[in-house]
């Protein structure tokens, strides 16, 4: 496949960022972003980032198609499930391909209650209760029909309760509650060749909506799961990744929850074992014969938040300490060596500069770092390193605060120990 300009949009949602991670290493994609006016992480890890107004404002069509003329984008990969609708619904608007599926699969995916309509004599789905009067006991689950993660989904116990939701949203729907596990089942469809793909992966613990861990289940469940998946893609026309979830009733019974034409955030956990659903997806729209496999190796995915930062230091020389700072508890420090990498990409120079009582060349042959350096300071015990420093576009990288303190009291250089360097990552693509 030739060189493609990939725009995600937005960029800043779990979705986009999952994208992200999937694409960013790959030598056949210049990544880009959109994304309305609001915090989000894109900036931090999209380097080529765009403010578009969001899909539900006016002149949002004008504003992306400025910005996919401009830069000569060739897809679109949508990362929220409005702007799938949106873009398919103003695909010919576009000079570029949406890595999607048909419109009418993401109009009833959008829908629970067009999701159940459509399932409800193929698969288990859940009762929904079009009248109070219905409900027989409770609880009872109530959500939008049209949303997203856990936002304005409740369980509720009683019928006051109820009540004074419907009241304030009347765009509610009112579900049979299942107490039971949740699942999703990840799935890949070639348009050419059908259904690729599909494992299903338990929903351990969920927070907004989001899987925070998960891992893949066994052969006899994801048979079951096979069953749900071929019985969906036979109904619904679908072009690249998508997944379905599922949740146990009370009496364990698989009911289906929803189906989503995209990319799910936790899909990394089959990404890691070797399933690229984005990249793939783009292989898909370009026609190219896929063969998908999977390593066969366990796998649990725990998620957490994780720190990026912007900064306005300017520098272009690093000196960095040995003992307990690249080297700690006999060990090499992997994400100092990251950064090191990182600023020798952008033409930094690096220099050792050291007071250990070992012999310089034998601990940097021993930890394969003998060609990491500019140059080598060693110095003695009594020797303070604020004197061999030019400070200069210059960091200092150092364990100790008593070096850390005397470096930036003569020099007015920033000055960072090992707790300090994330920082100093820089994560954009």
């Amino acid at each position: 496949m030739k060189k493609k300009k990939i725009l995600v949009f937005p960029g800043g949602t779990e979705i986009g960022l999952e994208i992200w991670k999937s694409l960013k290493d790959c030598k056949e994609i210049t990544l880009y972003s959109a994304g309305s006016d609001v915090s989000n992480h894109a900036p931090y890890v999209f380097k080529n980032h765009f403010i578009v107004p969001d899909v539900h404002s006016n002149n949002w069509v004008n504003a992306l198609s400025g910005i996919i003329n401009k830069h000569k984008i060739e897809y679109i990969f949508p990362a929220h499930d409005d702007v799938i609708v949106a873009l398919a619904q103003n695909a010919d608007k576009f000079d570029a391909d949406i890595i999607s599926s048909p419109l009418s699969t993401s109009l009833i995916c959008r829908s629970k209650t067009k999701t159940y309509k459509k399932f409800k004599n193929l698969l288990t789905v859940p009762k929904v209760f079009s009248k109070l009067s219905e409900i027989d006991s409770f609880p009872v689950f109530v959500k939008p029909d049209k949303g997203q993660g856990s936002q304005d989904a409740y369980r509720v116990d009683d019928v006051d309760t109820l009540k004074v939701l419907l009241k304030n949203n009347s765009k509610l729907i009112v579900l049979e509650y299942l107490g039971g596990q949740e699942y999703t089942v990840d799935c890949f469809t070639d348009r050419r060749k059908g259904l690729l793909f599909c494992s299903g992966r338990e929903r351990i613990r969920i927070k907004s909506g989001i899987s925070m861990n998960s891992k893949p289940v066994d052969k006899k469940t994801n048979k079951t799961f096979r069953r749900y998946a071929n019985i969906i893609s036979q109904e619904l026309k679908f072009h690249g990744a998508w997944f379905f979830q599922l949740k146990l009733d009370n009496l364990g019974t698989f009911k289906l929850l929803e189906v989503a034409p995209r990319i799910g955030g936790t899909m990394a956990t089959h990404r890691v074992l070797g399933i690229n659903f984005s990249l793939l997806s783009i292989y898909e729209k370009e026609g190219l014969n896929i063969e998908i496999m999977a390593n066969n190796y366990g796998v649990e995915i725990d998620r957490a938040l994780i720190n990026r930062y912007k900064h306005n230091i300017k520098y272009n020389k690093i000196y960095v300490d040995l003992d307990d700072t690249l080297i700690i508890n006999n060990k090499v420090n992997t994400q100092l060596i990251k950064f090191l990498y990182q600023a020798i990409n952008r033409g930094c120079k690096i220099i050792l500069i050291s007071k250990t009582i070992n012999n310089i060349d034998n601990t940097l042959r021993k930890w394969k770092l003998t060609t990491l350096f500019d140059e080598v300071i060693s110095l003695k015990k009594d020797d303070l390193k604020a004197n061999f420093i030019d400070p200069e576009g210059t960091i200092f990288i150092d364990d100790s605060f008593s070096e850390r303190k005397s470096v930036f009291d003569r020099h007015k250089i920033p000055t960072f120990d090992c707790s300090m360097v994330e920082l100093l990552i820089d994560e954009t693509v």
